[in-house]
């Protein structure tokens, strides 16, 4: 379904990175394999609950796109030097977060060049978080319970990756995000030009899309959609219901904004990615429902923490870019909770023997420092090798 409709360019890459397993004598990954991967969101949280509908399976039904992420960007006058800031966690299980912990550095042949996060194995960022050398800054977060598919479209992960390379304008990169959109990983994307100063709030659903922009305010994302003909056509998402983590987590986005206006930097935005308040209940403390989310904390009252108790989830690291940053294809990034909280997999385990189908997968995850990322850095001789 997804290989025929991928760009030669992409098929290349991702039959290159098959090659570069077998040269070092791995083989039981083979091309699908890849593509699956890479496509992991979409297939997984979109095409597999679309096909259950189809076929009328008698088996659980499969569960809607849970959250995913909390992102924000501003500019003009509540930022500190009226420059854009731009601030990302993401949110996923541990079991493969842990390893969401690699720096892509891309100088393709054809388009810009990129910077952006990922795990190992992927053509895409699939959180979404980079910058290309024309100065387009990109973000996003998961729409909750959406629900769609186009087994028509394109992937998500070659268009998403395509804009980030070829994209030098807000514009542009809607352009090439609605090319063939099959309703997979669909998403708030948060977008910023250096260029222009402006950003933008790009809502992508199967049926509807909104664009909004601004060259004086912010946007934030937790997940929650904002148009409502996407709410009501395309999710079954309660937007009122404030004990659900999206909800109460733009709500505390919408205070921390009012709270810091003019005052927004790069280190407020790593602090508002650790943040612990939950709106809800009034309390500090992390859950389910703070910023730097932790899924294997009790949130009560939220649907998603009913659906799955404890899960062992949430934000996995963060990244932080500016303006200024951009400009030098640079910006900071950490591993972990954003609040240095770390996550020990057998202490956990142990207290959530429900969990024990993960074992053999499951490992620490400790958090990191902020560190500044720059295109065109190398390793020292045989330290990319031993990572």
């Amino acid at each position: 379904m997804m290989w025929p409709k991928i760009d030669v360019d992409y098929q290349s890459e991702l039959a290159g990175i098959v090659d570069g397993m077998r040269a070092r004598g791995y083989t039981k990954l083979d091309q699908d394999d890849i593509v699956a991967m890479n496509g992991f969101m979409e297939l997984a949280d979109y095409y597999v609950p679309w096909l259950d509908k189809q076929t009328a399976t008698s088996a659980p039904a499969s569960k809607p796109p849970e959250e995913h992420c909390s992102a924000f960007v501003a500019t003009g006058s509540y930022t500190k030097n009226h420059q854009i800031v731009m601030a990302h966690n993401n949110w996923t299980s541990y079991n493969y977060g842990a390893r969401w912990n690699i720096i892509f550095d891309i100088v393709p042949q054809r388009g810009y060049s990129m910077l952006m996060d990922g795990f190992p194995g992927v053509i895409a960022s699939d959180d979404d978080f980079g910058v290309n050398s024309d100065g387009l800054m990109v973000t996003e977060t998961t729409i909750t319970d959406f629900q769609g598919w186009d087994p028509n479209g394109k992937p998500e992960f070659v268009r998403a990756r395509k804009a980030m390379q070829f994209a030098g304008s807000i514009d542009e990169y809607v352009k090439i995000m609605l090319d063939g959109n099959n309703g997979g990983y669909a998403n708030d994307w948060l977008l910023a030009d250096r260029k222009t100063g402006e950003i933008a709030r790009f809502e992508l659903g199967l049926l509807h899309n909104k664009v909004w922009r601004t060259k004086d305010g912010y946007y934030v994302g937790s997940n929650f959609a904002s148009d409502p003909a996407v709410l009501k056509d395309e999710t079954t998402f309660d937007a009122n219901d404030m004990a659900a983590s999206a909800n109460a987590r733009h709500a505390r986005w919408d205070e921390l904004m009012a709270a810091n206006q003019g005052k927004i930097d790069t280190t407020l935005a790593e602090a508002f990615l650790a943040d612990h308040y939950d709106t809800y209940t009034k309390k500090t403390g992390p859950n389910r429902r703070t910023l730097c989310g932790h899924g294997d904390m009790a949130t009560e009252g939220d649907p998603g923490f009913a659906r799955t108790p404890y899960n062992p989830a949430g934000s996995v690291e963060g990244k932080v870019i500016d303006t200024h940053m951009a400009e030098s294809m640079t910006f900071v990034a950490h591993t972990g909770h954003p609040c240095g909280t770390n996550f020990k997999a057998r202490e956990f385990l142990a207290a959530h023997p429900e969990y024990s189908w993960q074992a053999s997968t499951l490992i620490d995850m400790d958090a990191g420092p902020w560190t500044q990322f720059r295109s065109g850095e190398h390793a020292p001789s045989g330290e990319a090798e031993e990572k």
